[in-house]
């Protein structure tokens, strides 16, 4: 007998994810200082490379991309059946079936999934940063249905193959799946109602913490901490190149980095979802 014990943390990159873990760390914590951001054991990465070696007892570096993507449902049945408490993991991959009867992210030990989503405009500027690569080459990375992360051979990455497709289609992968149950947070929302855009989050979950708890955590995961934090020991998330992890964090950004023409590359490629998600208006103009 499964337990759904399972919550997923589930976003394209770029889309707050961290943050809310850092959160969730500081809530779960009886600590009355704020949690460490490269102490995030209360949400591990569900691609961790050692992780699915260790539980798997086979080296995966020895493994074809499917036969990973076979086994990785069965690591994370054993890390649900070997814990007590709520397990929380972070997710980039898409959802998807890995055969007629399996999805990546198993149902029957899923409790739920938060599905972060952002401005996609913010996050071709956050995630260019992030990736220390020209703005054009993540455009091309956002409309890519081939786009994933560590999915060459030529070197072993820490973590497995994450297959991420476009933007649209990795919303639409998560937000229009009726597997896992699913709580949409927008990052505009995070950011401009942050106490009631977690605190619903929280009442998903269905954990019990009062008002001042949460407004305890959410206070030691201000941006400001967590900047700083990273100033003083550095965050080991962060990709090599980037100069920083915690770059702003501000809703539309965007206007001071991409040309028209950029823009609207992104709005005819998404308009669709970004106009369900309250991104562009009925005349396909920006709304953040």
């Amino acid at each position: 007998m499964y337990k759904k014990n399972v919550i997923w943390l589930a976003s394209y990159p770029k889309s707050g994810n961290t943050w809310f873990r850092v959160f969730l760390t500081n809530l779960l914590s009886e600590s009355e200082k704020a949690a460490n951001i490269n102490d995030l054991t209360e949400t591990s990465i569900s691609s961790s490379r050692k992780i699915f070696d260790e539980y798997t007892g086979l080296s995966s570096s020895e493994l074809t991309f499917e036969e990973i993507d076979q086994l990785r449902p069965d690591v994370y049945r054993m890390q649900s059946q070997e814990s007590v408490e709520l397990l929380f993991k972070k997710v980039h991959d898409k959802f998807y079936w890995i055969n007629e009867c399996q999805t990546l992210f198993p149902k029957e030990i899923s409790k739920g999934v938060i599905y972060f989503i952002r401005n996609p405009l913010d996050i071709l500027v956050s995630f260019a940063y992030h990736s220390s690569k020209p703005v054009k080459d993540m455009i091309h990375s956002l409309n890519n249905p081939d786009f994933a992360f560590c999915k060459t051979k030529d070197k072993l990455q820490n973590q497995l193959r994450q297959i991420i497709g476009t933007w649209s289609e990795h919303v639409k992968s998560w937000t229009e799946q009726t597997e896992i149950p699913v709580h949409i947070m927008r990052y505009e929302d995070m950011i401009n109602d942050t106490f009631k855009s977690f605190q619903k989050a929280v009442h998903f979950i269905h954990i019990e913490k009062t008002e001042s708890q949460i407004k305890d955590a959410i206070q030691k995961s201000d941006f400001s901490v967590l900047s700083n934090q990273e100033k003083e020991s550095g965050f080991k998330e962060k990709m090599i190149k980037s100069t920083s992890f915690f770059r702003k964090g501000k809703i539309g950004d965007w206007k001071n980095h991409l040309d028209k023409k950029m823009v609207n590359e992104i709005i005819e490629n998404h308009s669709d979802v970004m106009r369900k998600f309250g991104y562009i208006d009925s005349n396909n103009k920006p709304i953040y």
